[in-house]
């Protein structure tokens, strides 16, 4: 199989490395004190992960898995955002990274000129317009249960007061003030889908900017009252200031106005062997949301457990 080794990157891969190999959980050389190639080296697959949390714990769960296959792996963590990591793979430095279907078709529509993805598309339809827009040299292993998407919630003392269950149920309060990042706003599964999709009064709704990716300030203002919606993916622990849990309600989205998220491996096309494309999409298959949000809350929790540790545990659980 063609899967290099670090040490044989181009000139300018290697200066893009040295950025990737400075947070990476993994050294390069440690195996061989002496900086020498052993004979008989094996080729490595290199797979990096985006700068955030979950994307390294993913990562790590598919490193897990291909060691446990047989495969030498090297991760390159906390590579940067999405425009970065990609131009890693395409330029040969990294062979995997985790994705989202639905940010990552996105993002290739657009850079395309294309519209932006229509609500009402399912997983398998997104998938199957993802597999048809990807670039050259490009490919994609099969999609996990597990998504990481925008939902709207709300704390379950308004849920039942005003019965609040669907989105289109928002239109029963008087006013919809949205705790979300800066960039919801202009989402199009933001403030005007919610009065496109689901007819919820425009005059009504207001944004609480609030930059912490629905984090803790995010939940707080919820739980405070400044806000009646908060924006939060569906994989984030929903913890207060004081590290302690709450109990939200996901308002339901029945016409998927906010598009699919499974998580699922992009990969360069045709360098990884099909037995290790098997052993990603095998662990893949236990990989679903709860799953997701459970591994977060070890990860920022109070446990503070490191992801190495979180993705030999979960193979382990499903091997």
């Amino acid at each position: 199989m063609k899967i290099r080794s670090p040490r044989t990157l181009t000139a300018a891969a290697a200066l893009l490395g040295l950025a990737l190999t400075a947070c990476t959980s993994e050294d390069p050389v440690a195996s061989d004190p002496t900086g020498t190639t052993p004979q008989g080296e094996t080729d490595t697959i290199v797979l990096g992960t985006a700068n955030f949390p979950e994307s390294e714990i993913i990562g790590q769960i598919w490193a897990v898995a291909l060691e446990d296959a047989g495969f030498e792996v090297e991760l390159s963590s906390g590579i940067g955002s999405r425009e970065v990591y990609l131009r890693a793979l395409e330029g040969g430095s990294i062979d995997l990274v985790p994705e989202y279907t639905g940010n990552l078709t996105q993002y290739f529509l657009t850079e395309e000129g294309d519209a932006e993805l229509a609500a009402g598309s399912d997983a398998d339809e997104v998938y199957a317009l993802l597999q048809d827009n990807l670039p050259d040299g490009t490919e994609v292993g099969e999609y996990a249960e597990g998504e990481s998407k925008d939902a709207y919630r709300v704390t379950r003392e308004l849920a039942e007061e005003y019965e609040l269950v669907t989105l289109a149920d928002l239109n029963n309060l008087d006013q919809v003030r949205i705790a979300a990042n800066p960039e919801f706003e202009q989402r199009p599964y933001g403030p005007t889908g919610l009065s496109e999709v689901y007819g919820v009064d425009a005059e009504k709704i207001s944004m609480v900017p609030i930059s912490d990716g629905g984090g803790p300030l995010t939940v707080v203002a919820l739980l405070a009252g400044t806000a009646e919606v908060a924006d939060i993916y569906t994989t984030s622990p929903l913890l207060d200031s004081a590290g302690n849990e709450v109990d939200l309600v996901t308002l339901e989205d029945p016409e998927m106005l906010i598009l699919p998220q499974n998580v699922v491996p992009l990969m360069r096309a045709g360098e990884l062997p099909q037995e290790a494309i098997d052993a990603i999409n095998g662990i893949n298959e236990h990989l679903n949301t709860e799953a997701l949000v459970e591994m977060n809350l070890r990860n920022i929790g109070e446990e503070k457990a490191e992801a190495p540790v979180i993705a030999r545990d979960f193979v382990d659980q499903h091997s």
